[in-house]
């Protein structure tokens, strides 16, 4: 499969349509909602790499709907649909983070490469997150070592590199990685 889509619209017929576009073009159509209630929840159970979702729907619009699956990462995407091509909601979309905006009545051929495009570039931002995540970690790791390194220098009048080789030398005999070493005597100084 080429990936797994959410449809969410209040109009069956245009789910339908949507549905049988994007089974032909080998995607996985993992679920359905008319409302945007529905839709927080389909992702949450099964976190799609696409939502496909109009704006203009009862109870919880799409756009709504959209921020807050975006903000909570519940989707890899989101392509908003709209019988309407306004500015005010072309902004909106693009205020949350939406991969694509369509126009009703929706045809094959801006749909696939609209979907292609959008899932791709999902997943290209996911993996930034990923490595910003990694990043950050080590970033605040790297952090506290240093408070460490300061705290030992001070305790035991050494310099920075011996230090540094007292936490490698304690992380090596406890066997247990640097950080928690550093967290321990950083620990101690608050």
């Amino acid at each position: 499969m080429n990936g797994r889509i959410v449809i969410v619209d209040d109009e069956p017929i245009t789910r339908m349509d949507i549905r049988d576009i994007l089974e032909a073009a080998g995607y996985d159509v993992v679920g359905e909602a008319s409302d945007g209630f529905e839709a927080i929840e389909l992702c949450k159970s099964q976190h799609p790499d696409l939502v496909i979702m109009d704006i203009q729907m009862p109870l919880l619009d799409g756009l709504k709907a959209g921020k807050k699956i975006a903000s909570e990462h519940l989707a890899g995407g989101i392509i908003l649909l709209s019988a309407f091509s306004d500015a005010t909601n072309t902004e909106r979309a693009k205020n949350f983070g939406a991969l694509g905006y369509l126009v009703k009545p929706l045809d094959e051929k801006s749909l696939i490469p609209t979907v292609e495009m959008s899932i791709a570039k999902g997943k290209e931002t996911q993996k930034l997150e990923e490595q910003l995540t990694k990043l950050t970690k080590k970033l605040e790791e790297r952090k506290i070592i240093e408070r460490a390194k300061g705290s030992l220098m001070i305790e035991h009048q050494i310099t920075e590199e011996d230090a540094y080789q007292m936490l490698r030398t304690l992380s090596m005999d406890k066997r247990c990685p640097m950080i928690e070493i550093a967290e321990m005597i950083v620990m101690t100084d608050d």
